[in-house]
């Protein structure tokens, strides 16, 4: 039989650590791109400040990159439980850092605290390591879906509730560091939840070679695959196209809408919110009907389409529309492409299959900031027009692969 108690520790961590991320969320760009803030000196011009802006969202999965087979398989050696702990370390290091880079006014903190829960980030190794221990074959996908419903609530609850506490309106001592401080006391309540309930999972140590350069040598393997490296060319685009749209829409908020924090926070909690509901609505009936080839011929179009209607609204209120259109894409999207690698791998190759999936998707969400730093300032739409392209790519190779 699973063992049940790792499976609800591990619900609440995943949920605990995506709330505490979702709670800083709303609150970078503002800081960064708002006068008010005071962050930076008032000698940086707007364009400056969207570059750095880049750089900083990009270090954060830049280190995940890094440290995300790392983490996996300092795990196999070691054991879930400490590993796990010692991520969640780093994240409460890295929030605290941020939150006295900013009443320092330090921008070297600011990337400093990426970097470190950046680092500790790369847990999503050891946590999906832990469910495959627990699962037997008929419970797996269940198991791998709790996870996902854990993701949606964090990611619902973590930006709103971001939002509110950097509103001094809300509370007069609320601040941009609040949030982070709240973030530092959820990984504090992570911390001691996996300390008293985890059991350890692993039964048998693996000695699996530990190196940073994993990650390149997957992506290397992804892509020089002659039978495979189309297939990964797909989800590299598609996640290329969708991260132009997750980390850089909340730059198009402020400078189109005037957006602050707390209506960013709102914003992407009801993105959050739509995604859920399309998931447990919609995509669970569509994907009992249709083959993730047969979805993935429109669902990936469609958000190239979806991504591109953002350029629509002329009023605030109306991006909100759009919102559940692009989340029902994405939610038959994301599965789907997920579930095509796994069933594209020999019995023999699954593990190794995935490891190499987590690092093409982790590679395409380490650029975006960058590009869209710059692009930006030519054109406040182009990281949008970006996002459909790429996404647009994606549909193009996966096609591809599908006919052969």
């Amino acid at each position: 039989m699973p063992n049940r108690l790792p499976l609800t520790t591990i619900f609440f961590t995943v949920f605990l650590d995506v709330v505490g991320v979702g709670i800083a969320t709303p609150t970078i760009t503002p800081l960064l791109l708002r006068g008010d803030s005071e962050l930076l000196a008032g000698t940086y011009s707007i364009d400056e400040r969207t570059v750095l802006l880049g750089y900083l969202l990009a270090s954060f999965s830049i280190a995940g990159f890094f440290s995300g087979p790392l983490l996996g398989a300092l795990s196999d050696r070691y054991g879930r439980k400490p590993i796990l702990l010692f991520s969640l370390l780093l994240t409460l290091s890295g929030y605290l850092i941020f939150a006295l880079g900013i009443q320092q006014r330090s921008l070297p903190m600011l990337f400093l605290s990426r970097i470190v829960y950046g680092i500790g980030g790369g847990n999503i190794a050891i946590i999906q390591s832990a469910i495959a221990d627990v699962s037997d074959t008929a419970s797996r996908t269940k198991n791998f879906g709790l996870m996902g419903v854990a993701f949606g609530l964090g990611f619902i609850i973590g930006p709103t509730l971001g939002g509110e506490l950097a509103n001094p309106q809300m509370v007069s001592w609320f601040n941009f560091t609040t949030p982070f401080y709240a973030a530092a006391l959820l990984a504090v309540l992570n911390i001691i939840m996996v300390l008293f309930t985890f059991r350890e999972t692993l039964t048998t140590p693996l000695l699996r070679p530990i190196t940073p350069l994993t990650g390149f040598r997957n992506l290397a393997e992804a892509f020089t695959s002659r039978r495979l490296r189309i297939l990964f060319a797909g989800v590299f685009f598609y996640t290329l196209g969708f991260s132009f749209y997750t980390q850089f829409f909340s730059v198009y908020l402020l400078k189109r809408f005037d957006f602050d924090q707390v209506h960013i926070g709102r914003y992407f909690g009801f993105v959050g919110l739509c995604i859920v509901v399309m998931q447990g609505l919609v995509v669970r009936r569509l994907s009992s009907i249709y083959t993730p080839q047969q979805i993935l011929r429109v669902s990936v179009a469609g958000l190239a389409v979806a991504l591109w209607c953002f350029l629509l609204p002329q009023q605030s209120w109306q991006i909100f529309l759009v919102a559940p259109l692009m989340s029902f894409f994405q939610g038959l999207t994301s599965p789907n492409a997920t579930a095509l690698v796994s069933v594209s791998a020999g019995t023999e190759g699954q593990g190794k299959l995935m490891g190499i999936n987590q690092s093409v998707v982790s590679a395409a969400f380490a650029t975006p900031p960058i590009i869209a730093g710059y692009i930006e300032t030519v054109h406040l739409s182009l990281p949008l027009v970006m996002a459909g392209l790429m996404a647009l790519f994606g549909w193009f190779f996966f096609m591809r692969f599908i006919k052969q």
